[in-house]
């Protein structure tokens, strides 16, 4: 059997789109920096990729800043400013913040003081959709953008976080979208690029791909692709459910990103289920991409009120367009052989 690959929250397949635009890239000789004619050309496919991630994102009018990823642009966002988040925060920005947020059952976050917050717009275990506050400090943006109708410049914080590798862009890249007026203190030292905010000289093959996933990432939101994706989610949470076990699908009270399924198996450790059905030729995670080799529970889940036990025994599923209605149904059929096996010995 071919394999089935199941973990788009932790990083998708490289889009044609950005291929192209990346292989194109390579031929371009110039530093963006360099004021001569190769310099200027490398600096006009920059700015061109600028302005195409910024339209995808609603972000038109908005300061954008080109990292390394998402992380790189959470510290630039966050470090040194005293903001408070809550513990279903993606690593990368609760490093930086006062982990101090209450977490309800369902994943959502209360915030009190938004001009001090960072709050993420969706999760990527759970999939839970936050409603925004106006006036926001930080939202990281990363598994919404592409999946989920939204504009920068209509969600009122102050500086947004994306990435890349999350939309069918090449891993490597990302961006820190600024209102304008703003600015941030650069991390990195040298020769002042970014509107000096982050030195180094920029990666135009990926920031080229960048801005390619992010225009066909943009028109597939548009032509109805992520409405698929969520019917194909539910089959398959219909599926888990009907095998008759007392598993937990974890959110699904709340507002959830299309693709993503969080489930909480009693008595079967998250870690051993990838294992499993890594095995049997299905790639699914146990929590977020970037602490999936630690053997430990998942923080979110515990941060919702979960014991350190269940959320041990939870797994992330999370789909793309690629992923058809006979792939997850051979999932839950394989998963279910798997569960009763495990639950038999255990008896």
């Amino acid at each position: 059997m071919s394999r089935i690959y199941l973990d788009w929250n932790a990083t998708t397949p490289l889009r044609s789109e950005a291929r192209a635009a990346m292989i194109a890239a390579m031929d371009v000789l110039g530093n963006p920096s360099s004021v001569h004619a190769e310099g200027r050309a490398a600096k006009a496919l920059m700015e061109r990729a600028r302005g195409q991630v910024a339209a995808a994102l609603g972000a038109e009018g908005a300061d954008l800043v080109f990292t390394s990823g998402a992380t790189e642009a959470a510290a630039l966002a966050c470090a040194g400013r005293g903001l408070a988040c809550a513990g279903v925060e993606h690593e990368a920005v609760s490093a930086w913040c006062d982990v101090s947020l209450p977490v309800a059952a369902d994943g959502r976050v209360t915030v009190t003081d938004p001009a001090r917050t960072a709050l993420q717009l969706a999760n990527s275990e759970t999939g839970v959709v936050q409603d925004l506050p106006q006036g926001l400090a930080v939202s990281d943006l990363t598994q919404g953008f592409g999946k989920l109708p939204l504009a920068f410049n209509w969600l009122g914080c102050d500086m947004g976080l994306v990435s890349a590798h999350k939309l069918g862009g090449p891993k490597g890249v990302g961006a820190l979208v600024l209102r304008r007026g703003l600015d941030v203190e650069s991390q990195l030292k040298g020769g002042g690029q970014e509107m000096g905010r982050r030195a180094g000289t920029e990666n135009l093959i990926g920031i080229a791909g960048f801005a390619a996933a992010a225009e066909a990432a943009a028109r597939d939101l548009a032509d109805g692709v992520w409405q698929r994706v969520a019917e194909i989610r539910n089959i398959l949470d219909s599926a888990l459910s009907a095998l008759g076990f007392e598993t937990i699908s974890v959110g699904n009270s709340a507002l959830r990103l299309p693709n993503t399924l969080n489930l909480i198996a009693p008595g079967w450790k998250g870690e051993t289920q990838v294992m499993v059905m890594d095995l049997a030729g299905f790639a699914v995670s146990a929590g977020s991409a970037c602490s999936s080799g630690k053997v430990k529970a998942s923080r979110v889940l515990k941060s919702m009120g979960y014991s350190e036990e269940a959320a041990g025994q939870a797994i992330r599923i999370s789909l793309g367009p690629d992923v058809q209605e006979a792939q997850v149904l051979r999932f839950a059929e394989i998963w279910g052989k798997e569960y009763k096996r495990i639950r038999s010995r255990a008896a």
